[in-house]
């Protein structure tokens, strides 16, 4: 067998593995999810499974990233190419994200029962995407509160939206909670009157914070100090 044709079969192997565990989440709910279980509906060894995840956490990232692929990859997409106003373009991925939860209940769970902490790829690539909207309010000169604490909080604030939802049966959720939610949070990141510029010094800093990377002239030591500065009148 070549090389090329063993990385095919490696990869062909690792996609079955994938493919079934998303088929048993599917099914038969996120605590159906064993390596056990889906090495059976895979039909390999148990330690197949470790030898190409590492373990059961690695395996949860694979299928995460994998329901989550096309989802992220057009909320890259619709963000990269927003010209409209950078609150209303919010506003829509928040609702997307949170639609998107509420008809994968299973993923969330499954992600939830993780052995370890931290992140899948597929979430910390939408967490990109986050910061791409958070960045054109910030250039716009609407936050109030820096690029990092506003992504923050809308990425917890939205986790939490959608926890509670799913932990409510669906007959009984509350149809206005995520606009309420989203707008709580938006009364505490933006500027008090958003459709006049806010210039009061920190409503400056925090937009001018955002164009030191591009600045001309510095050098990178002479950027880095100004963003500590500047981070340093913010509180930060």
């Amino acid at each position: 067998m070549t090389p090329a044709q063993d990385t095919a079969t490696r990869d062909d192997v690792r996609l079955g593995i994938v493919t079934a565990a998303s088929q048993l989440l599917r099914d038969k709910g996120a605590n159906a999810v064993t390596t056990r279980a889906v090495a059976e509906a895979a039909g390999v060894q148990a330690p197949t499974i470790y030898r190409l995840f590492g373990d059961k956490d690695g395996l949860i990232d694979a299928v995460a990233e994998h329901v989550m692929a096309t989802y992220v990859a057009a909320k890259a997409a619709a963000a990269q190419a927003a010209e409209t106003d950078p609150v209303a373009d919010l506003r829509h991925g928040w609702r997307v994200h949170v639609e998107f939860g509420l008809a994968n209940p299973e993923l969330y769970a499954l992600i939830g029962t993780r052995g370890r902490g931290g992140q899948s790829p597929a979430t910390a690539a939408g967490i990109e995407v986050l910061r791409t909207r958070v960045r054109r309010l910030a250039a716009t000169g609407l936050l109030r509160v820096d690029e990092q604490r506003a992504l923050m909080m809308i990425h917890a604030a939205g986790n939490g939206t959608i926890l509670a939802l799913l932990a409510t049966p669906a007959q009984q959720r509350d149809s206005g909670l995520s606009d309420a939610m989203f707008d709580a949070v938006l009364g505490s990141i933006l500027v008090s009157t958003p459709a006049t510029p806010d210039t009061t010094v920190r409503a400056v800093a925090v937009t001018f914070a955002t164009v030191v990377p591009d600045l001309p002239g510095l050098s990178d030591a002479e950027r880095a100090l100004m963003t500590e500065w500047l981070h340093r009148s913010l509180g930060i």
